[in-house]
């Protein structure tokens, strides 16, 4: 009987250190706009890295969560952003709305993946560009010409064929438009965007769901991101990637401390961690560019010299620009826009 009261005793103490340690844990609340499928791992990785944290994730789509933290800018319901369109947090940085902070290893990333005025407050993780999904099986049977120019997406033979993402939901798909605005000018990108929308089907809430749809043939082609395209074409998925010849238009994932975040302490180590080579290592297993120069693992599909068509493009102007563009997009194209 004594053992087993000593017994008892050893795992009452045993139970109740475990619970200590469980509320030594904070929990730090993280928006994100990074894949679902990205949470799990991620989490992981951060609290590894750091751990007194304990991660909440906080998702919503790009278009969405900008809107939110716009929204709740007086008091900001989260610690962190991570995974979110640097134009957003651009945006967010001349509200005041970032902490000042720089990650340690911050100044080995690749200087485009950072925040190039000061007080210093975000910094990139990985780059994204827009491309077409072509679905081969059903261009070789209709015998469609394939598109090298964002023009050719205007010939008749496309009408009721196509599906974009939408810009008010979707980073990729305000890159997209901000590309054409900042590169055919605005007048001639509106007229481009007006005949477009005659041969698209819809505009989907997800920057991955056009390229999604094409791979299971129900759409001929669609304007998606770089890397979920080239994933999904390594899983055997029967799409052409194309990167028109014009250029396309491009954003980073970001991540930023909140101003008003009451465990900004923490939420510099998670930081310092999202500038590490490691986490690097970890963006690149879904993004082939990355803000750490030496790490780079993109598949054996991932289209060749696609940063040398990447279109002149500022960051600054999209964050300035993006409400007044999205309201102009959504008066001319919103009734198309599917919602999630």
């Amino acid at each position: 009987m004594r053992l087993a009261a000593t017994l008892l005793s050893f795992v009452l103490v045993i139970g109740a250190s475990s619970e200590v340690l469980a509320v030594e844990r904070t929990r730090l609340t993280i928006y994100t706009s990074l894949e679902p499928e990205q949470h799990a791992p991620f989490k992981q990785a951060i609290e590894a890295a750091v751990p007194e944290v304990e991660v909440s994730w906080v998702w919503q789509q790009t278009g969405v969560l900008t809107d939110r933290i716009l929204a709740e800018r007086d008091h900001i319901q989260a610690d962190m952003v991570l995974g979110l369109a640097a134009t957003s947090l651009i945006a967010f940085e001349k509200l005041g709305l970032l902490l000042p902070y720089e990650p340690v290893g911050a100044d080995q990333l690749r200087r485009p993946l950072r925040d190039p005025t000061a007080p210093y407050t975000w910094t990139g993780m990985d780059a994204y560009l827009g491309v077409i999904c072509l679905n081969s099986d059903l261009a070789h049977r209709d015998h469609v010409l394939t598109p090298t120019r964002w023009q050719h997406l205007l010939r008749p033979e496309w009408k009721g064929r196509l599906v974009l993402p939408s810009p008010v939901m979707t980073g990729t798909g305000y890159l997209l438009i901000a590309n054409w605005i900042q590169n055919m000018g605005e007048d001639a990108a509106w007229a481009f965007m007006d005949a477009l929308d005659q041969n698209v089907v819809a505009y989907l809430p997800t920057g991955s769901g056009p390229c999604e749809e094409v791979a299971k043939g129900r759409h001929l082609a669609g304007l998606s991101y770089d890397m979920r395209a080239a994933l999904l074409k390594e899983g055997g998925a029967p799409i052409q990637i194309l990167v028109p010849a014009d250029g396309v238009g491009w954003e980073l994932e970001a991540f930023a401390i909140n101003a008003g975040s009451p465990h900004a302490e923490l939420a510099k180590k998670v930081a310092d961690w999202a500038a590490s080579r490691a986490a690097n290592e970890l963006y690149a297993q879904t993004f082939a560019i990355v803000a750490h120069p030496e790490v780079s693992k993109p598949p054996s599909t991932y289209p060749p010299h696609i940063e040398a068509r990447m279109a002149k493009n500022d960051l600054s102007w999209m964050a300035e620009n993006r409400t007044r563009v999205l309201a102009e997009w959504t008066r001319r194209y919103g009734a198309k826009a599917q919602a999630n």
